[in-house]
């Protein structure tokens, strides 16, 4: 949402109800507007890509893990629904980049990691999506860590 057009919306709404707390409005339209353009900024990177933005972020943790991790554990590390990285992982796997082996300390489980393959793409990906990152980023130079902070603040609210 522009500033101009979010700025006649929080006015119309306080205008319209004057008992209702529109103070997170700014805050929330800006988190979505944010979150937008970092999406859009990696969209390049993915275009030709076997993987989606959301698959890399279940994958990123698996590169370097070396002990492998189940799926229930995957998600709750991502904050993210067991049913949707399951349906996830499954997708991977069929694509080969991903695997599952038998967990010999909880049977009921078994544990992911990326095969070759998905190493060799996330080593491509990733560091691509850093970089389309970092050069956003560096826009904010000295104020970034301050937006740091901030955003840390941010996320504590919700945990």
């Amino acid at each position: 949402m522009t500033s101009n057009l979010r700025t006649t919306t929080i006015e119309a709404w306080r205008a319209d109800n004057p008992g209702l707390d529109t103070s997170a409005m700014t805050l929330v339209a800006l988190v979505k507007e944010v979150s937008e353009a970092l999406r859009r900024v990696v969209d390049d990177v993915y275009e030709e890509s076997p993987l989606s933005p959301a698959d890399m972020e279940l994958l990123v943790p698996l590169r370097y893990d070396t002990a492998g991790t189940t799926a229930i554990r995957l998600a709750e590390r991502l904050g993210m629904s067991r049913a949707g990285v399951s349906k996830t992982l499954s997708r991977l796997e069929s694509r080969k980049i991903i695997y599952r082996e038998e967990n010999l300390q909880d049977k009921r489980s078994a544990l992911v990691r990326l095969t070759t393959y998905g190493e060799t793409v996330v080593d491509d990906l990733f560091p691509r999506e850093l970089r389309a990152h970092a050069a956003i980023l560096a826009r904010l130079g000295e104020d970034r860590d301050r937006v740091t902070t901030a955003l840390e603040l941010l996320a504590r609210a919700f945990r």
